[in-house]
């Protein structure tokens, strides 16, 4: 546990929600309502939704032929795939990325409650949601997700984690795109949930680490070198 939170702290994007997080649980304190329950489960909800749809329709999209946009995307996610122990790659490296996405979604809850609630409430209530249920789900995911990368000694719940990711990254990169425990019931509900069979049927050694692309591909080359890597993947650094 310790080497997770030790990865975590150091995460820019946290640190930039950190702020966020902070204001929704004083507004909470100073205007206390029952409806903040269901607000912060819903802002959970919300969020672990909005990590399925980015890891499958945006990190996994087709490769972009524009080197340019390819490098942009292969250091979100697929240099992660590549060099999946590496911490570097756990996450992006636009740290500002969470803050815009969660302000615009404050404002677009905003303005659907402000008919029914007033602006004012329709904001607090909006940045209950956003700022405290969403933002400590994402941090519940990262959690996850870095435990389920690192080589430590890990319980019933770091071994679940691990286990059904490991499943993403080394048996079938089109499926079991949540990360979060206890979330599975999405890909389920998506089909995306991991079959031994179709895995089988999809697996290929040569391209799994660089979802399904050959690694000699000049876009993946070209990429490599711009973020200054020097091995392939599989290789020990």
């Amino acid at each position: 546990m310790k080497e997770t939170f030790s990865i975590l702290i150091r995460m820019g994007t946290l640190h930039r929600l950190a702020p966020l997080w902070l204001l929704g649980v004083v507004l909470i304190l100073l205007f206390p309502s029952w409806w903040v329950i269901p607000a912060v489960a819903y802002g959970a909800v919300l969020q672990f939704f909005v990590e399925y749809v980015m890891h499958r329709f945006l990190y996994h999209r087709a490769p972009p032929t524009n080197q340019g946009v390819f490098n942009a995307l292969y250091r979100s996610h697929i240099a992660h795939h590549e060099y999946p122990t590496d911490a570097e790659y756990f996450t992006g490296d636009d740290h500002w990325y969470a803050v815009r996405f969660g302000l615009i979604s404050v404002a677009i809850h905003t303005v659907i409650f402000w008919p029914f609630l007033g602006f004012a409430t329709g904001l607090f209530f909006a940045s209950i949601i956003l700022f405290v249920g969403s933002i400590s789900a994402f941090t519940f995911y990262e959690y996850c997700h870095t435990l389920a990368h690192l080589n430590v000694k890990k319980g019933w719940f770091g071994q679940r984690v691990t286990r059904k990711h490991m499943a993403h990254h080394y048996q079938d990169h089109h499926a079991t795109f949540h990360v979060s425990l206890g979330m599975e019931w999405i890909d389920r509900l998506f089909g995306t949930a991991h079959d031994k069979d179709l895995a089988r049927e999809r697996f290929d050694r040569e391209t799994m680490l660089s979802l399904g692309m050959d690694p000699a591909d000049l876009r993946l080359v070209t990429a490599r070198k711009a973020f200054g890597i020097t091995r392939m993947p599989g290789e020990k650094a």
